[in-house]
């Protein structure tokens, strides 16, 4: 299973933050796991460490995705651009779309790492919390 991840858990995992679930900790923690960073969630991590709401800087999400086999930044293209759906803020819409993307033209099983009750509440994806 492919499991795209939302800004949150990508950060409050590598902060070592209790915020994060168990079963998510456990999931990320897995080499076996195959995690997808939608360049959305890198741009967020910018904004959010230059407001000083975070101490992971994009670079360190960078370097972490170098150095692990299991991870993948995936880019802003056209395939994600025609999924985002309606109803979602575009941050979420284009995390929903990026795992549209695996799911739909890969065939792959994907779910998105998230405690975000709007992309919950859409049912467009499977959510791990």
């Amino acid at each position: 299973m492919i499991h795209v991840i939302d800004t949150h858990p990508l950060v409050w995992f590598l902060e070592a933050n209790p915020k994060l679930s168990e079963s998510v900790r456990g999931t990320l923690s897995d080499p076996a796991t195959q995690i997808v960073i939608p360049m959305i969630v890198l741009a967020e991590i910018v904004y959010l460490y230059d407001k000083k709401r975070i101490k992971t800087a994009a670079d360190e999400v960078k370097e972490l995705v170098g150095r692990c086999d299991n991870c993948t930044l995936y880019p802003l293209d056209e395939a994600v651009i025609e999924r985002i759906p309606t109803g979602l803020d575009i941050h979420d819409g284009l995390i929903v779309a990026t795992a549209l993307v695996f799911q739909e033209t890969l065939g792959e099983e994907v779910s998105v790492v998230t405690k975000d009750r709007e992309i919950t509440e859409s049912n467009l994806v499977r959510v791990e919390w």
